[in-house]
C-alpha cells in the first residue's frame, strides 16, 4: 500500500503518453491534410481553396477539441510505454492522404457537377475542413472503430460546439459567403461518408502495420 502513490503516478504518465501520441498523429494528420491540399489547389488549379480570415477561423476551431485532448479517456498496456515513429508517421500520412483526396472530390464535385461560384466554393472547403478535422480526433484516438472507446465528455462536446459553429457561419456567412442549409447537410453527409471510411482506412493500415513488424528480419 505505501507504493500505491508510484503505481498511480505510473498509471497516469502512461495515460498522458496515449494522449500524447493520439495528439501526434492527429497534429500531423491535418497538417499533411491542409497544408497539401492548399499548395495543390494553388499550384494547379490556380485556386485559393479558403480566404486568410477561414484558416483564422479554422485555427481557432481547433483549439478547443485539441485542448480537450489531454482529458480524454485513454486505455493504457501493463508494459512501460514508448514512441513507435515508424507508426505514427505511417498512420498520419496515409490519414493525411485521403483527407486530401477527400477535400479535392469535394471540390470537384462543386465545381463539375453544382458549377457552384469559387466564393461559394471557398465557403464549402471551410466547412469541410473544419468538420472533418474534427472528426478525424476520434479516428486517431482509439486503435479499434471509433465507437470502441467513448471519448470524454469534454472532448465531445467541444467538438460538436466548435463544428457547431463552424456550420452556422458557413450556412448565415460569417465572414465568408453563405451556403444556406441545403448545402451544409451535403457537406455534412459527405464528411461522414469519408469519417467511415477513413476509420476502415485505419484499421487496415495498423494490420498491415503490424504484419510488418511480425516479419521476420532477412539473412545478411
Amino acid at each position: 500500500p505505501g507504493l500505491s502513490v508510484i503505481i498511480d503516478a505510473i498509471k497516469e504518465s502512461r495515460k498522458a503518453f496515449q494522449r500524447m501520441n493520439s495528439y501526434a498523429i492527429y497534429r500531423i494528420t491535418e497538417t499533411i491534410r491542409v497544408l497539401l491540399f492548399m499548395t495543390l489547389s494553388i499550384l494547379v488549379f490556380n485556386f485559393y481553396p479558403v480566404t486568410a480570415v477561414m484558416i483564422v477561423l479554422l485555427a481557432l476551431l481547433n483549439d478547443g477539441p485539441i485542448l480537450a485532448i489531454a482529458y480524454d479517456n485513454v486505455h493504457f498496456g501493463n508494459r512501460p510505454e514508448a514512441w513507435n515513429m515508424r507508426v505514427v508517421l505511417s498512420m498520419s500520412t496515409v490519414l493525411g492522404i485521403a483527407g486530401v483526396i477527400a477535400s479535392f472530390g469535394l471540390f470537384y464535385l462543386a465545381e463539375r457537377t453544382f458549377h457552384l461560384d469559387r466564393r461559394v466554393i471557398q465557403t464549402f472547403m471551410f466547412l469541410k475542413l473544419a468538420v472533418a478535422g474534427h472528426l478525424t480526433i476520434f479516428i486517431t484516438r482509439v486503435r479499434g472503430r471509433f465507437w470502441s472507446d467513448r471519448p470524454a465528455p469534454v472532448l465531445l462536446w467541444s467538438a460538436v460546439l466548435t463544428k457547431l459553429l463552424a456550420t452556422l457561419g458557413a450556412v448565415y456567412g460569417w465572414f465568408m459567403v453563405p451556403v444556406g442549409w441545403k448545402w451544409a447537410v451535403v457537406i455534412w453527409g459527405y464528411a461522414l461518408v469519408w469519417f467511415l471510411l477513413n476509420d476502415q482506412i485505419k484499421l487496415i493500415t495498423y494490420r498491415l502495420l503490424g504484419r510488418w513488424a511480425r516479419r521476420p528480419a532477412a539473412a545478411g
